[in-house]
């Protein structure tokens, strides 16, 4: 069973960049795709990107689209979400998630280990 581990959040400007990342111990994170959600105060969680298990297979929401870059370094056995550009509409926690593919659809039930979450804050 896969487990996650998220670390990275904070407070930053707009305009900055922040990274999360996503530690996994057990089964190599090789074998899942990564997908990334966050959920903003007040609203549903929400799929904005994801990486399948080969290099050719990526998808991002079209509010984070190139802004936001998720990448993995599987010697690590670790994801990570490199946030540009930020803007106060992007505050939330994240969450990363590991599935078997990266769908447009994103939906939540895919995803079969989750992340414990990271609170970003978009202010100045």
């Amino acid at each position: 069973q896969v487990q996650l581990v998220q670390s990275g959040g904070e407070a930053v400007q707009p305009g900055g960049s922040l990274r999360i990342s996503c530690t996994a111990s057990g089964p190599s994170l090789r074998n899942y795709a990564i997908g990334w959600f966050r959920e903003a105060p007040g609203k549903e969680r929400e799929g904005i990107g994801c990486v399948g298990v080969t290099a050719d297979s990526s998808y991002y929401v079209d509010s984070v689209k190139g802004r936001f870059t998720i990448s993995r370094a599987n010697v690590e056995n670790t994801a990570y979400l490199q946030m540009n550009s930020l803007k106060a509409e992007d505050t939330a926690n994240y969450f990363c998630a590991v599935g078997w593919g990266c769908y447009t659809d994103m939906r939540p039930a895919d995803y079969r280990a989750w992340g414990q979450g990271t609170r970003v804050t978009v202010s100045s």
